[in-house]
């Protein structure tokens, strides 16, 4: 058993590489935060996303899969297809806003690496 064996079996079950294996993406992470807003339509995800249809009918079908996303679809004429966050999707958005406010005060192009913005 190498030294490492302990370090490489705790970091397998963790909690954070689990999650960011599973929603890690760029568009997986794109189309929770899009979906904040509520419940939108394909192709009103596909422009506040920059998809194009094929990425994102995949992704959607991910998410979906994975229990963050739902889809609704309405048989009137013409034929409507709604995507919105389940309570699990709707339940990482607070790990969003953590994010959020993090790049807030590290992301920035203007500042040399590493400096905080001021307050």
């Amino acid at each position: 058993m190498s030294p490492h064996s302990d370090l490489e079996a705790k970091y397998a079950s963790c909690p954070v590489i689990k999650t960011l294996e599973e929603v890690g993406s760029r568009w997986r992470l794109t189309v929770i935060h899009v979906l904040r807003e509520g419940e939108l339509r394909f192709n009103e995800l596909k422009r506040a996303t920059d998809a194009n249809s094929q990425t994102l009918s995949r992704v959607l079908d991910d998410l979906k899969e994975t229990g963050y996303v739902e889809r609704r679809v309405e048989e009137e004429s013409p034929i409507a297809v709604y995507y919105s966050l389940t309570p699990k999707g709707a339940d990482l958005l607070s790990a969003f806003d953590e994010i959020l406010e993090w790049g807030e005060k590290w992301i920035d192009d203007d500042r040399a690496d590493g400096e905080e913005r001021d307050p």
